[in-house]
């Protein structure tokens, strides 16, 4: 009896085996074309992952990494009792606090206002001029921040002045660079972001609109009852993804627009790496910290992952 159930367990497993092999055959020429992007991944972002194993050494360039003397965890030993790491670090997180908490509600409202407007060529041309940012780098954007908040020839400063108004150095005043920092992540980001909730959106089945509308429910309350619980898992999932967000910095953004003058409320985990690990080749003290910065990255995702299972019954894994 214990035989003929082995058997048939066997066989079923055979078959389920057998079936999925036949799954991927059937779709081969999918995973062709997704072998650059596995490419792509293993050699530039899981292939140079054994350069950890400097955040352990006194590295030398001349020795490399297999000839370099090992110092267990006296990078990290500094890292964490130096005086200027925790004054970067808060940074670090006041600012992608802050991005977080006004930029990820942004793109959703945004989404629910474009979904709203009933003319089909104005909705597109606010849709190309909110997500067209997004294609400018980080050099060209902060060439336009500098110029519009310039004291001297900015069109802000410029208002000010005309009504009386001594002019502001928004970029190197200590007090406005965070907000300038989060101002301009969003002005980038939510248009693209928008896209997302959009796509979320035109998954809803019209018919649900149209009974609520014969029901007497007034726009706002379809928006309430209707758009934004259908858009709740995806805005579970996204904001999983961004809570890692919450240490990883945007490295091009504030090193295009820091400056000495504010040192102490913008400088970031991203760019004190690259300051102490390239401007001052420290190498090994540089690969703690990053390394330090993708752990902690890692404990925020998997532990928001584990939250919303357990409050919303979604996740990413």
């Amino acid at each position: 009896m214990e035989l003929t159930t082995a058997i048939k367990h066997e066989k079923r497993r055979t078959a389920k085996t057998n079936s999925l092999w036949r799954q991927y055959w059937n779709y081969k020429y999918m995973f062709i074309m997704l072998l650059p992007v596995l490419a792509y991944y293993a050699i530039f972002h899981y292939g140079p992952m054994y350069g950890v194993l400097i955040a352990f050494q006194d590295y030398h360039v001349l020795e490399g990494v297999t000839g370099s003397p090992w110092v267990g965890f006296a990078n990290f030993k500094d890292l964490f009792t130096g005086e200027y790491f925790p004054l970067v670090l808060r940074n670090t997180l006041l600012i992608n606090f802050y991005k977080l908490v006004l930029g990820f509600p942004a793109p959703i409202l945004l989404a629910i206002l474009i979904n709203e407007v009933k003319h089909g060529a104005y909705k597109k041309f606010v849709q190309t001029i909110s997500y067209v940012p997004h294609f400018l780098s980080w050099v060209v954007l902060s060439g336009l921040l500098i110029e519009i908040l310039s004291p001297s020839r900015g069109p802000i400063n410029i208002l000010l002045n005309d009504l009386g108004l001594q002019p502001i150095f928004f970029i190197t005043e200590p007090s406005w660079f965070r907000s300038i920092l989060v101002g301009s992540d969003i002005w980038r980001n939510i248009g693209f972001s928008t896209i997302i909730y959009l796509a979320a959106i035109a998954g809803i089945n019209p018919e649900v609109y149209e009974a609520a509308e014969v029901d007497g429910i007034n726009r706002l309350g379809r928006i309430w009852y209707i758009t934004i619980p259908s858009m709740f898992p995806v805005i579970i999932i996204m904001l999983i993804l961004s809570s890692g967000s919450i240490i990883n910095d945007d490295f091009e953004q504030v090193f295009n627009l820091l400056n000495a003058k504010v040192l102490d409320v913008g400088d970031v985990i991203s760019t004190y790496t690259y300051s102490e690990g390239l401007a001052r080749m420290n190498f090994s003290y540089a690969a703690a910290v990053g390394l330090f910065k993708n752990v902690v990255a890692l404990v925020l995702v998997l532990s928001a992952n584990f939250i919303a299972k357990k409050i919303a019954d979604e996740s990413i894994i």
